[in-house]
């Protein structure tokens, strides 16, 4: 019964953010990660039927939930639903001229453009997967992720220097302006200091 989920979902619809933004809702989303009726869900969350069936059919209208199938109980038929991902990202597209973009190159060791960068990849990876999705198609990305220890701040500014020059060595190799088929890609690379798992949002080692 249980329908094979997308690890992740991109959220560019305001009404769809706006559900993820209120906790019973987030709340539901959470359980269906595996199909569950109203009633099954109503008393875990001490919450009435007729409230989880309210907020089951708001989240039906979005997309962010769909029904995978029917249980009979006694005399009643239950529908069960299942969220439609396992998680959900928000595209910053949804706040218009208030979301962030990348702040000009020479600031690029503040947090601001790193935020910038992200938002920036988040709205134009949003906008690609709907367009894919529209068309029956994917499109091309890579992801790398590394985590380094710095000794020292200076191991850090020499690791920022070599990374610097073999990124522009790269570029000036592959990019070719007079390609009559190419395409354009656009390559972000940052780095912040790793959150420990136990620790607030805004902690994070210092070098």
């Amino acid at each position: 019964m249980t329908a094979a989920l997308p690890e992740l979902s991109l959220v560019h619809e305001p009404a769809q953010a706006s559900s993820l933004i209120d906790a019973t809702r987030r709340d539901l989303l959470e359980r269906l990660r595996e199909p569950g009726s109203a009633a099954g869900l109503a008393r875990p969350l001490g919450i009435p039927r007729q409230s989880i069936n309210y907020h089951l059919r708001e989240l039906e209208r979005t997309g962010l939930v769909r029904c995978v199938g029917e249980q009979r109980k006694g005399n009643c038929t239950e529908r069960l639903m299942q969220a439609t991902a396992r998680a959900f990202v928000i595209s910053p597209e949804i706040l218009g001229s208030l979301a962030p973009s990348p702040a000009p190159a020479e600031d690029r060791m503040s947090a601001a453009t790193l935020v910038g960068a992200a938002a920036e990849t988040i709205r134009s990876v949003s906008a690609l997967d709907r367009k894919a999705a529209a068309e029956g198609k994917r499109f091309a990305t890579l992801t790398l992720e590394a985590e380094i220890r710095f000794a020292s701040a200076e191991a850090r500014a020499a690791f920022a220097a070599e990374l610097t020059d073999a990124v522009a060595r790269l570029v000036a190799r592959f990019h070719d302006d007079h390609a009559p088929a190419g395409r354009t890609f656009r390559l972000v690379v940052g780095t912040h200091p790793k959150v420990p798992p136990a620790a607030p949002a805004s902690g994070g080692d210092r070098v």
